[in-house]
Parts: C-alpha cells; structure tokens; sequence
C-alpha cells in the first residue's frame, strides 16, 4: 500500500464490485454464453451468431442513443431485442426472446461467490467502518451474501450516470449523509473509480492490478485488496 495524499477523517467505505471483490472476467464469459444458449433455444435463427454479433448490435445502437451506455442492462437487453430483428423475427417475438436471453444472462452475471478471505475482510472492516457498493456493472450485493455488510449498493442506470460521472458518488454522499470527503471507495478502474471519486470530492484507493503509470494520484495505491486490513485499528 502506498499512500500518495492525507487522509482525511473517513466515516464510509465504498466499494466497486466487479474486478475489485473477485475476478470477473470468469462470471462475464458463463453469462454470456448462458445467453447464447438461451438465445439458441428460444430462436434457433441465431444459431452461429457469437458474442460479438450483439456486441455490434449495441455498438450501433450507442451511436443512435449514447445515453444507452449508462444502463448497460438495457442497452444489453436493447441490442439482443435489435439482432434478433436483424435475423427476421417479428417484433412481438423478439421482443419475448430478447427479454429470455437477457434474463438468462443475469441470472449467470449475478452467480457471484467472494473467497473467504475478501468476505473476512469486509466483515471485519464493517465493524468500523459504514459499507456501501457503486458499480457500473449489475451484479447484485445480496445474491453474493453482502446484503447484511452493505448498507445499500447503487448501479449505474436506475442511480444515474455511470462512473466517472459523480451521479451515483453524490447520490451515495446524500444517501448516507456524509459529506462526500468522508467516503473512501475503492476500485479498480483509474478512469472510473479514481477520476469519479476525485471529482465528486470523495477520496480515492485504486486497487491498480497492472501497476500503471497515471498521471492523476488517488489518495491511497493497493496491490491488493487485503492491504484494507490496515485501516482496522491493531
């Protein structure tokens, strides 16, 4: 741990989930292909049609409506609703089987197991510490067992912009009544969690896994996520 700036006195720890509390390339790829088979079952018209084909299908469909991004769950919904159009499917149908697809794909997204070790941690840090989630992506803090850690979890879309905006940061600092230096997240993601948090006046751990050069310092540089233990007191 490296620690760039003061820290200020810090009420909140807040929390990005995917690639921050466990790798989530693994979880993505299961989804994606439990979306693909839905897909193939309810509309053998797509068969041969990998990931990319919708991944296209929501390119296009940003480049009409780029505020879709900030709610990636329906700009996915959308844009599977859109290839099977492509493919020839009446509207009403596409309509079912993209809403099928997509639910099985969030249905694998949100199968999230934490090891014991990061659920240690959290446990431990939620004895002094106020804990809370923002996320850009949609996996869900109580189907992975943190409903009772976390005092709540925002997801970009239904809370707003998605991070760097300062929407959901400044939503979270009105939610818990804090001032928003009080809240320290924690993410992955420099352009995101970093750049986000700094500029909605929150500080700043970047969980930096490829030891990057940046520009722009957050407050706190872990290289590992138990490196939070030091903010228990011994």
């Amino acid at each position: 741990m490296h620690i760039y700036k003061a820290l200020s006195p810090i009420k909140a720890l807040s929390f990005d989930l995917d690639d921050t509390l466990y790798d989530n390339k693994p979880v993505i790829a299961a989804a994606e292909q439990a979306m693909l088979d839905a897909l193939l079952k309810h509309a053998p018209a797509s068969k041969g049609k990998d990931s990319d084909f919708w991944w296209q299908h929501r390119l296009k469909l940003a480049k009409i409506e780029p505020e879709l991004r900030h709610d990636i769950g329906r700009w996915r919904l959308l844009g599977i609703e859109a290839g099977l159009l492509e493919l020839g499917i009446a509207t009403d149908e596409a309509k079912v089987v993209a809403q099928q697809g997509y639910d099985a794909f969030l249905d694998a997204r949100t199968k999230i197991s934490l090891t014991a070790e990061v659920n240690d941690l959290l446990t431990a840090l939620s004895t002094q510490y106020r804990l809370i989630a923002i996320t850009n992506g949609n996996a869900c803090i109580n189907k992975m067992g943190l409903g009772e850690l976390f005092e709540f979890s925002l997801q970009a879309g239904p809370a707003g912009k998605m991070k760097p905006y300062p929407d959901m940061f400044q939503a979270a600092a009105q939610r818990l009544k804090l001032a928003p230096s009080q809240i320290l997240h924690i993410g992955d993601s420099h352009r995101a969690d970093v750049m986000g948090a700094l500029a909605a006046g929150c500080q700043a751990a970047w969980l930096d896994h490829h030891q990057q050069a940046v520009s722009t310092l957050p407050h706190i540089r872990l290289t590992d996520v138990q490196q939070l233990i030091n903010f228990l007191p011994h």
